[in-house]
């Protein structure tokens, strides 16, 4: 949240260059305030796991929140009991008729399928137009970011031949956006994917920029300019022991993964894992709740619709 000084106070513009946001009472004085209406478009099997990790990051703000979980479809997921979906998610056709101040649309095990082969794509590319008139800021996270790509930009992803795997240091190119605010040069964040976009073909589109990213693992945080897009390929809100259960999963499955990188201490699978991304996960989630949702966001949601694209 902003801190709130006079106006012309000198400190006011030192702090500004030091990426603080800063608030002066005439600004502070027309503020309407009202809880923040997010929707989380949960494509994962097993959907209470993400939702746990998503809703733990989305309260570590004093910002209230009106939270709905939606499915795509009325298929039965995998692993969440129908009962659990019965009483707590909405389908998307029942919600489309909303605005909302911020989506989070999550990834989904589809890493080696072609986006034309996937059963609920017609919808989720109908989801993707549909955020242009109904939502102020939208979350794309690891397969749902690389799937935007190539819904809006026409870019495809690469695959690799391993799972990309383990806690990986970023640098952040762009300090003064206001989404990387408050993050140390370096941190450290999650992957689990097949899928990358480099950092240069993201920074050639115009409108996007790269915020974070790895010499390890490449671009991991990309904004629009507009901030109302922004593409996240990594994991800030896995649990510490969530790289761990897929490594034995892949494992168990004879998939012959590879080890993750830089989690397990001293490389060994049968200790504890190394958490160091937490502080860095909620922080991030944060400023995108101030700084690209609550500080743009109109009033009257109904304005949304007007000033899409």
């Amino acid at each position: 949240m902003p801190i709130r000084v006079p106006e012309a106070l000198p400190a006011q513009k030192l702090l500004q260059q030091e990426n603080i946001f800063v608030m002066d009472s005439a600004r502070a004085a027309t503020q309407d305030i009202r809880p923040l209406e997010v929707g989380i478009l949960n494509l994962m099997p097993n959907k209470i796991e993400t939702e746990l990790q998503l809703l733990r990051l989305l309260s570590n703000t004093p910002l209230q929140i009106n939270v709905d979980l939606i499915r795509i479809d009325s298929c039965a997921p995998k692993y969440t009991p129908q009962s659990h979906m019965d009483a707590f998610y909405t389908l998307f056709d029942d919600v489309a008729y909303k605005q909302y101040d911020g989506l989070i649309i999550t990834g989904a095990p589809l890493a080696l399928m072609p986006y034309n082969e996937v059963k609920y794509w017609d919808k989720i590319a109908a989801v993707f137009e549909w955020t242009k008139r109904h939502v102020q800021s939208t979350l794309y996270l690891c397969w749902a970011a690389h799937a935007a790509m190539y819904h809006f930009h026409g870019v495809n992803r690469n695959l690799r031949k391993d799972k990309l795997s383990g806690v990986f240091s970023h640098r952040v190119p762009q300090p003064q956006n206001e989404l990387v605010r408050g993050f140390d040069d370096t941190f450290w964040a999650p992957h689990s994917r097949f899928g990358e976009i480099s950092s240069q073909t993201y920074n050639s589109i115009d409108g996007l920029n790269v915020l974070a990213e790895s010499p390890e693992a490449g671009a991991y945080l990309v904004a629009s300019s507009d901030k109302r897009t922004v593409l996240l390929t990594g994991h800030p809100e896995y649990d510490p022991e969530t790289l761990s259960e897929e490594y034995a999963r892949d494992t168990a499955e004879g998939c012959n993964p590879t080890l993750p990188k830089h989690y397990f201490v001293d490389n060994d699978p049968t200790k504890k894992p190394i958490v160091n991304w937490r502080s860095h996960g909620s922080l991030l989630y944060s400023n995108w709740l101030n700084y690209y949702v609550y500080q743009n966001t109109p009033y009257d949601l109904n304005t949304l619709s007007k000033t899409g694209n």
